[in-house]
């Protein structure tokens, strides 16, 4: 993997835009706050704090700094709601959208909410961007709308088979968003994410990743819990490079990687087992097993990315191999892509 970004981050040093990002207080959302106050961007951030923290908020302030933080202004409000979208629009240039239902066991148990979150939510702030006069979205979508998929790697060109409300709501907002781009001329871009992780997951959260999970689980001195056998493998995504990856979405050129999805990953798969004994050893613990219990309805067997597209047509390229992801993660020190060389 490389070690730095590419340089399209420039072209946020040539002028202040108008950002709007939903979600902002969340954990994915908070990091990309973080990366854009840095780039002196003027930020606006919707969040109706369901899921999102106060303290993914009071970490980026300390991040920045406080003149870089009067750059930006937080909207509480609801993406449900049409005159919550039409506030936060006014003046965006850009969206960078991440507020949603993440979870697919929440999903599983309230699909109803689910579907009015993710699915009429993104529908309703879409017609706040286009009234708005909002020039480009940019949203997240997610590996689970591949499902079980036997082929490896998962590629853009395979035919979906979502298998949760939470798989089939990320579908549908790709489907929306073409359509919604070609229609009104507002490019759109989809983001399909792995397994994301790093600093700032909410390790209390029921339905934390399952790196929060089991660090906290270990740093207890208890037994992790792998739901299987182990041998379910995932490719784990670094929080910054999907920050990068919404910045080169953002920002391209290039009219041929408008109105698409790209998977955004590694490429590379780790087994359950594997992080299992990675995070032992950053921790500095004895090998303890895990605790194992029966696979979780919904849970996909393999998932590893292919990004070729990502690569060829954002310039999108993974800076954190697993561990030294791990080593961020659990530090305290701001990872800066934006300006490096």
């Amino acid at each position: 993997m490389t070690t730095t970004q590419p340089s399209d981050f420039s072209l946020l040093r040539t002028r202040q835009r108008r950002w709007l990002i939903t979600g902002v207080a969340g954990f994915i959302g908070s990091h990309v706050l973080e990366g854009l106050l840095k780039a002196g961007q003027c930020v606006t951030g919707l969040d109706d704090f369901s899921t999102g923290q106060e303290s993914n908020l009071h970490r980026v302030r300390q991040q920045v700094g406080e003149e870089a933080w009067q750059n930006f202004h937080l909207l509480r409000g609801d993406i449900r709601m049409p005159g919550d979208c039409r506030t936060a629009c006014e003046d965006a240039e850009i969206l960078l959208h991440h507020a949603a239902l993440v979870s697919v066991p929440l999903s599983i148990e309230k699909p109803a909410l689910t579907h009015a979150i993710n699915v009429e939510g993104f529908r309703t702030l879409l017609d706040a961007c286009r009234n708005a006069g909002v020039r480009r979205v940019v949203y997240a979508s997610s590996s689970a709308v591949y499902g079980d998929n036997p082929t490896l790697p998962l590629s853009e060109a395979m035919t979906p088979r979502p298998q949760s409300p939470y798989a089939e709501s990320k579908l549908t907002n790709e489907r929306d968003a073409l359509e919604f781009g070609l229609t009104h001329s507002i490019p759109t871009i989809g983001l399909r994410y792995f397994n994301v992780y790093g600093p700032g997951q909410n390790p209390q959260s029921a339905y934390a990743s399952v790196m929060t999970a089991w660090v906290k689980a270990m740093r207890a001195g208890k037994a992790a819990v792998i739901y299987g056998d182990g041998h379910t493998t995932r490719d784990f995504c670094a929080v910054a490079d999907v920050v990068a990856a919404n910045l080169l979405a953002a920002l391209t050129a290039n009219p041929l990687a408008l109105n698409r999805v790209y998977n955004i990953g590694t490429g590379l798969a780790t087994s359950l087992l594997t992080l299992h004994q990675a995070l032992q050893e950053v921790l500095g613990l004895e090998p303890t097993p895990p605790h194992h219990a029966p696979p979780r309805a919904g849970d996909i067997r393999h998932s590893v990315a292919d990004i070729t597209a990502a690569r060829a047509l954002l310039g999108y390229a993974p800076s954190l191999a697993l561990r030294a992801g791990i080593e961020h993660m659990l530090g305290t020190e701001s990872y800066d892509f934006i300006h490096q060389e």
